[in-house]
C-alpha cells in the first residue's frame, strides 16, 4: 500500500464518518460509504484490496481481544444460559431457514448449509460499535446481542475446522483417519498453550514491562500479546479471533485490564474503521447494477428471516416484545465470519465464484442497511408500537408493606437490597419493561407499574405505608409521581433521589422536606472530598469538621437557593457571597484549630 492511497483512505474517513454520524446514520456506514467511493469500483483512487482486507483483519481481532477483556470467566459463566442457549438457538434456527431457502434454489445439501450458516452469523465488529453508541449494551436487548454474538464467533470454529470434511466426504479423512486425528490434537494442543501462556506467561511480562516505567514498550507488549495469540491458532488453521478473545479473557481479571483496553483502543478502532473500508471497497457493484431486484430480494429476505427468528427466540426466552425487536433489528444483518466461510469454500469447489460475489454483495448491503433500518425502528416504529405493545401493568396484591420503593433502578435496587439484607418488607415499582426484563431475572421481585397512577399505589399500600422512597430516574416522572403522593396520601414521608441540585430544588418546591431529597452524586462527592483532603495530608481530626462545615453549609444554601429560585439576578448574587462566606468559614475555622494547637503547646510546657 502506497503513502497516496493512505492519504486517501484517512481523508475519506475523515470526510464519511463526521457526515455519517451527524446524520444519525452512525460511524459504521460512513467508513463502508468512504470505501465504496474511493475503492476500485467508482473512483478507483484505491485499488489495493487484497493488503487492505489483510491488514484490516487486525481491526476485528483487537475487537475480539477488547470484548474478551470485559468478559471476566466469572461472568462468562453467569451468563452461560444466554450465549449457549439464546445463541444456539438463534443460530441453528437461522440456519436451516436460510439453509433450505438455498436448498430450494438448487444447491447441493452441503453448500445450502455453508450458505445458510455463514447467513446466519451477524458482524460482531459492526453490532457492538452501534449498540455502543447508542448506550444500548448495558440494555436487555444489548445483552441478548452480545450473547449471540458471542456464540456465533465460538460458533465458527469448530466449522472452520471440519469444512474440509464436509467438501470431501468420506475421501476428506486419509486411511482411518490419523492424519485429521493429528490436526485436531495439534488445534487442541494450541489452544491449550494460549491458554497457559495467557494465564502464566504474560502477567509477569506486563508486570516487568510495567516497572520499568515506559507507556511506549507497555502498548508494544499489549500489541504482541494478542497478535502473538491469534497467530498461534491462525497458523494451526483455527480462528486468529478467537486467540485473541481467548487471551482477553484470560486477562480480563488482571491488574492490567484497563491500562490495556487504553493502549488497544485506539488501534481496535483504526483497524476496524479500514476493516468496513475495505468492506466497501470489495461489493461488486456492476453486479447490483446487473441484477438489482435479485439482490434487492436477497438482501431482504435474509435481513427478514434473521430478525423474525431473533424475534421469536427473544420473546421464548420471555424478553419483552420491544426487546426482542430490538434484538432482531440489531443482528439482523449478514457478518465478516461469512466472507471467511464462504473464501474457504470457494477454494474447496463448494461454491462457485458467481454465487460467492452475490453473497459478500448481500453480507455487504444488509451491513449498510442496518443503521438505516435501527433508525427507522427508534424514530418511526417504537413510538407507535412500544405504547401498545407494552404489557399490562402488574397486578398488586400484597399484604401491608411499610416501604414503597419507585423505581428499582440503580438507586432503588441499592435500597432495596439493603432492606432484604434486614428482613424488612417492600413492595419495588418500575415502568420500563427492559429493567424488569433485567432484575426478575436475577430473582427479585418487582411489580410492573407507572407509579404516578393513583390505583397502583392504593394497591401497593400507599395509605399505610410508612415510606415512599421516590428513586425514578427520569425527573418529570418522579415530580409526577410525588404531585399524586401529596394529594391523596399526604402523611406518607417521601425520600426523594434527586439527579442534581436542581432537581432537588423542584422536589422541595413540590412538598419534599429539604433533609429528605438525597442528591445522588453529593454523598458520593462528600466521601471523595474526604479521601482527597486524607490523601494530601489534612490532619485526621480536621477532616471531619471540614465535611461538616461543608455539608451545613451546603444545605443552607439549598434552601436559599430554593427560596430564591424565581428571581435569578438575586440567585446569582447569593451563589457569590455564599462561596465567599464558605472561605470565610473556613479561615475562622483554620484560625480556631491553630490557637486550639497553640494553647495545647503551652499548656503541655508548664506541666
Amino acid at each position: 500500500m502506497s503513502l497516496l492511497e493512505i492519504v486517501i483512505l484517512l481523508t475519506a474517513a475523515i470526510i464519511a464518518v463526521p457526515l455519517a454520524k451527524k446524520l444519525g446514520l452512525g460511524a459504521v456506514l460512513g467508513y463502508l460509504a468512504a470505501g465504496v467511493v474511493v475503492g476500485p469500483r467508482v473512483l478507483g483512487a484505491v485499488a489495493n484490496l487484497e493488503t487492505i482486507k489483510h491488514i484490516s483483519e487486525y481491526g476485528v481481532v483487537l475487537l475480539l481481544f477488547v470484548i474478551g477483556l470485559e468478559l471476566k470467566p466469572s461472568r462468562l459463566w453467569v451468563m452461560r444460559q444466554l450465549v449457549f442457549g439464546l445463541g444456539f438457538f438463534q443460530v441453528a434456527a437461522t440456519t436451516a431457514v436460510l439453509g433450505f431457502g438455498a436448498w430450494l434454489f438448487g444447491m447441493k445439501p452441503d453448500a445450502a448449509f455453508v450458505v445458510g450458516f455463514g447467513l446466519s452469523l451477524s458482524s460482531t465488529a459492526f453490532v457492538l460499535p452501534m449498540l455502543a453508541e447508542r448506550k444500548a449494551l448495558s440494555k436487555a436487548y444489548g445483552q441478548a446481542s452480545f450473547s449471540i454474538l458471542l456464540f456465533q464467533d465460538l460458533a465458527v470454529i469448530p466449522l472452520l475446522v471440519l469444512l474440509p470434511v464436509l467438501a470431501g466426504g468420506a475421501e476428506a479423512l486419509p486411511g482411518d483417519g490419523h492424519e485429521m486425528l493429528v490436526e485436531v490434537g495439534i488445534a487442541v494442543g494450541a489452544t491449550i498453550a494460549v491458554l497457559v501462556g495467557g494465564r502464566y506467561l504474560t502477567r509477569p511480562l506486563l508486570r516487568v514491562i510495567a516497572g520499568a516505567g515506559y507507556q511506549e514498550v507497555f502498548t508494544a507488549a499489549a500489541l504482541l500479546i494478542v497478535i502473538a495469540a491469534a497467530s498461534v491458532l491462525s497458523i494451526v488453521g483455527l480462528s486468529a479471533s478467537l486467540g485473541a478473545f481467548l487471551a482477553g479473557v484470560l486477562l480480563a481479571d488482571s491488574e492490567y485490564r484497563h491500562e490495556l483496553e487504553a493502549d488497544i483502543e485506539p488501534f481496535k478502532g483504526l483497524f476496524l474503521g479500514l476493516f468496513f473500508m475495505g468492506v466497501g471497497m470489495s461489493a461488486n457493484l456492476a453486479l447490483l447494477a446487473e441484477k438489482p431486484l435479485i439482490v434487492f430480494w436477497l438482501v431482504l429476505g435474509v435481513m427478514t428471516t434473521k430478525s423474525l427468528v431473533a424475534f421469536i427466540v427473544g420473546r421464548i426466552w420471555h424478553y419483552s416484545s420491544a426487546s426482542s425487536r430490538r434484538l432482531g433489528f440489531a443482528i439482523g444483518q449478514a457478518g465478516e465470519f461469512g466472507f471467511v466461510l464462504w473464501a474457504l469454500a470457494g477454494g474447496l469447489g463448494m461454491l462457485d465464484a458467481a454465487t460467492a460475489d452475490m453473497l459478500v454483495l448481500v453480507v455487504t448491503l444488509s451491513m449498510a442497511a442496518t443503521p438505516l433500518v435501527f433508525l427507522l425502528e427508534e424514530r418511526v416504529l417504537a413510538p407507535r408500537l412500544d405504547i401498545r405493545s407494552k404489557p399490562d401493568f402488574d397486578k398488586i396484591d400484597v399484604d401491608f408493606n411499610p416501604v414503597i420503593i419507585a423505581g428499582f433502578g440503580r438507586v432503588g435496587q441499592i435500597v432495596g437490597r439493603l432492606l432484604r439484607a434486614q428482613r424488612i418488607p417492600f413492595t419495588a415499582l418500575d415502568a420500563s419493561p427492559d429493567q424488569i426484563d433485567v432484575v426478575r431475572r436475577f430473582g427479585n421481585k418487582v411489580y410492573y407499574g407507572d407509579a404516578s397512577r393513583l390505583d397502583l399505589l392504593t394497591a401497593a399500600g400507599a395509605a399505610n405505608a410508612l415510606v415512599l422512597v421516590l428513586a425514578i430516574d427520569d425527573v418529570e416522572a418522579s415530580v409526577r409521581t410525588l404531585d399524586v403522593v401529596r394529594k391523596h396520601f399526604p402523611e406518607l414521608r417521601v425520600l426523594a433521589r434527586a439527579r442534581n441540585r436542581q432537581h432537588a430544588i423542584t422536589l422541595m418546591e413540590h412538598g419534599v422536606d429539604p433533609d429528605d431529597v438525597i442528591r445522588e452524586t453529593f454523598e458520593s462527592s462528600m466521601v471523595l472530598a474526604s479521601k482527597t483532603l486524607e490523601g494530601i495530608g489534612t490532619p485526621a481530626d480536621r477532616i471531619p469538621r471540614a465535611m461538616a462545615i461543608f455539608r451545613e453549609h451546603d444545605v443552607r444554601g439549598l434552601r436559599r437557593q430554593f427560596e430564591l429560585a424565581a428571581d435569578e439576578a438575586t440567585l446569582i448574587q447569593s451563589a457569590k457571597q455564599a462561596a465567599a462566606e464558605l472561605e470565610e468559614l473556613f479561615a475562622a475555622d483554620a484560625r480556631d484549630a491553630n490557637a486550639g494547637e497553640r494553647a495545647s503547646g503551652v499548656s503541655a510546657s508548664n506541666i
